[in-house]
C-alpha cells in the first residue's frame, strides 16, 4: 500500500476522512482561509483505500502468561511509565509486580469529586497519586516534542488497543480525554493481571529495602514528579539525585470563543462543528529565559492539582469532546538551577524536606511558591486569580471573570507576590504573545496561580546504556518522576525502554549461565 497527501478544505477533508482511511491529519491555520493536510493510504494506482481498510504496520501485541514466570520485575508507579513497562514485560514474558501509593481509577475518581467540591484533599488519591498516574485526569494529550527516544507511534498503538479510537493513529496532535482514559487505563490493568501479572494499591513505598536490587531482581521506579516525599526517600537511601532546569507559572484562561477567533480568524460555528475548538502553542525569550504555553486544553477546565495540604498548584483537562467555553494554558518561565536562591547550599522555604540538598533545591523552590499561592487563596482548595490585563498593568482585580475552575476562585495581587523573576517575564511575555495575537492581552482572560509542576525539578542520573542508576545497579529510573519525560507518551515510551533494557539483562544472565 501506497500514501498520498491531500491538502483540502475542512469541509472536504471531514467528507475524505468519512470515506477513506486516514493516516496521518493536521490543520494549517496559518492562512485566513483553513486547509487540512490529509494523508490517506491509497493502492499501487493511487486510489484511496476506504475507511474499513486495514491500519497499516499495526502489528497487536502478544501478552505472554507469567503467572508461574521464572524472572520477575518490580514496578513502583502505575502512572504512563510504569504501565506501559509492565506491559512490555508481559511480552517478553517477565512477571511485572506494581506498587502504587494511590487507589484504582474508579475509587480515586470519587476523591477527585471531593476535591473539586472544595471539600479537602486526600494527600494519597488526587489528580497526581493513583491509577494511571498524573495524566489519567489532566487531559490525556498523546504528543510529544521528542523524536528520538524510540517508537512512539508503538504508544500509541497500545493506547488504542486497549480502546482509545482511530484518530490517535493519524491525529497529528492526538488527545483521548479524561472522560475515557479511565476505562483505558482500567483495560491495562485487567490486562496485567489476567497474564499474571500483580498490581498493588495504596501502597507506598517508604524503603528500597525490601526490593534486593539484583540481576534477577530489578526495581523500576516510576513514580512521577510529584512524590516529593519519596526523592527524600532516595535521597536517604544513597540514590544518586541532581538538580534540571523546570518551568514554573501560572494557569490563564480565555473564552474558547475568543481563541476561536484569534486563531481561525473568526470562523463560522459550521467550522468548528467540523475542526473542533483552537489550540495555540506560544513561546517567547524575556531576559534570557523562555517563556511559553504549556499543556494548553481547547474547550477545558482548570482543575486542583496538587498533592499536599498546604499547597495550591493548577494544572488543565479537557474531555474528549473538547466543548467547554473555555480555553485554558499553562504559562511558564524557565527555571534554570542558578536561578534558585540558595544559602548554605540549601534553598530557603518552609517545606517538608528537611534535609534539603542542593538536588532537592528546586523541590524546595516549588513548594515555596505552592504554599505561597495557598496563603493567597483560601483553604482547601481556593486558587488564588486575577484578570490577565490587570496582572499585566499591575492593579489588583475588582471582579473576576467566569472560570471553569471548580473549587472556586479568590481575587489576589499576582504581580505583587509572584517571585520577581517569574512574575516580570509572564507580564511581558503575555505583552509579547499580544503582538502575536491582537487580543489575547484582555481582561476577558484570567490566570490562576500556580502551575507548578510543569515538569520535574529533579533529575535521578542513569547510565544512557543500561538505563540503571549510576548509584544503584539495577534501579531503573524512567518517566517524568526520573527526569526523562515530560508527557504521557514521552513517559510510556520512557517506561517500555526501561522493560526493554531489562528483558536484554535477563536474556543475557541466562546465556551467560546455560551449560556448554
Amino acid at each position: 500500500m501506497n500514501q498520498t497527501t491531500f491538502i483540502l478544505s475542512p469541509e472536504k477533508a471531514y467528507d475524505a476522512e468519512q470515506r477513506y482511511r486516514v493516516v496521518k491529519r493536521s490543520i494549517d491555520a496559518r492562512q485566513r482561509a483553513l486547509k487540512v493536510h490529509l494523508t490517506v493510504l491509497t493502492d499501487e494506482q493511487g486510489n484511496p483505500l476506504p475507511k474499513d481498510a486495514p491500519i497499516p504496520l499495526y502489528e497487536p501485541p502478544i501478552f505472554q502468561d507469567v503467572h508461574h514466570a521464572k524472572h520477575s520485575a518490580a514496578i513502583i508507579g502505575a502512572g504512563p511509565a510504569g504501565l506501559f513497562a509492565a506491559l512490555t514485560l508481559l511480552e517478553h514474558g517477565i512477571k511485572p509486580i506494581i506498587y502504587e501509593r494511590g487507589k484504582p481509577v474508579s475509587e480515586r475518581k470519587k476523591d477527585i469529586a471531593i476535591l473539586n467540591r472544595n471539600q479537602g484533599l486526600n494527600a494519597e488519591s488526587n489528580y497526581c497519586f493513583g491509577e494511571g498516574g498524573a495524566g489519567t485526569f489532566s487531559d490525556g494529550k498523546l504528543y510529544s516534542r521528542s523524536k528520538k527516544r524510540g517508537n512512539m507511534q508503538r504508544v500509541m498503538e497500545l493506547f488504542h488497543h486497549f480502546g482509545a479510537n482511530d484518530t490517535i493513529l493519524y491525529e497529528a496532535h492526538a488527545h483521548i480525554g479524561s472522560d475515557r482514559l479511565p476505562s483505558i487505563i482500567r483495560a491495562m490493568r485487567e490486562c496485567i493481571i489476567e497474564h499474571g501479572g500483580e498490581v498493588h494499591f495504596d501502597t507506598c513505598i517508604s524503603s528500597l529495602s525490601p526490593f534486593a536490587l539484583s540481576p534477577n531482581s530489578p526495581l523500576i521506579l516510576a513514580i512521577g514528579h510529584s512524590a516529593h516525599d519519596t526523592y527524600q526517600m532516595l535521597l536517604n537511601s544513597g540514590v544518586a539525585l541532581a538538580n534540571k532546569g523546570f518551568a514554573m507559572g501560572v494557569r490563564a484562561e480565555h473564552p474558547q470563543a475568543l481563541i476561536n477567533k484569534l486563531m481561525y480568524h473568526d470562523p463560522s460555528p459550521e467550522l468548528i462543528q467540523l475542526i473542533g475548538n483552537a489550540s495555540y502553542s506560544l513561546v517567547t525569550q524575556v531576559q534570557g529565559r523562555g517563556v511559553y504555553s504549556f499543556c494548553m486544553c481547547p474547550g477545558g477546565h482548570i482543575v486542583p492539582a496538587g498533592s499536599d495540604a498546604r499547597g495550591c498548584v493548577v494544572n488543565g483537562m479537557s474531555a474528549s469532546h473538547r466543548n467547554s467555553p473555555f480555553a485554558n494554558s499553562g504559562m511558564v518561565v524557565e527555571i534554570r538551577p542558578e536561578d534558585l536562591h540558595t544559602n548554605n547550599n540549601t534553598t530557603p522555604c518552609y517545606t517538608t524536606l528537611h534535609h534539603a540538598t542542593p538536588a532537592l533545591a528546586g523541590l524546595c523552590f516549588q513548594q515555596q511558591l505552592e504554599r505561597l499561592a495557598f496563603e493567597h487563596g483560601s483553604a482547601p482548595s481556593i486558587a488564588p486569580a486575577q484578570r490577565l490585563r490587570d496582572f499585566v498593568e499591575g492593579r489588583k482585580s475588582s471582579t473576576l471573570p467566569a472560570c471553569s475552575y471548580l473549587p472556586g476562585v479568590r481575587s489576589s495581587s499576582m504581580h505583587e507576590w509572584l517571585p520577581e523573576h517569574i512574575g516580570k517575564r509572564l507580564q511581558q511575555g503575555f505583552r509579547d504573545f499580544d503582538r502575536k495575537y491582537r487580543g489575547f492581552l484582555t481582561n476577558e482572560a484570567v490566570i490562576l496561580g500556580v502551575e507548578s509542576r510543569s515538569s520535574s525539578a529533579v533529575r535521578i542520573p542513569r547510565d544512557p546504556e543500561t538505563l540503571q542508576s549510576i548509584s544503584t545497579p539495577h534501579l531503573y529510573p524512567c518517566g517524568e518522576g526520573a527526569g526523562y519525560a515530560g508527557g504521557i507518551t514521552s513517559s510510556a515510551l520512557d517506561g517500555i525502554n526501561a522493560a526493554l533494557k531489562i528483558a536484554e539483562q535477563l536474556s543475557t544472565t541466562l546465556n551467560n549461565f546455560e551449560p556448554h
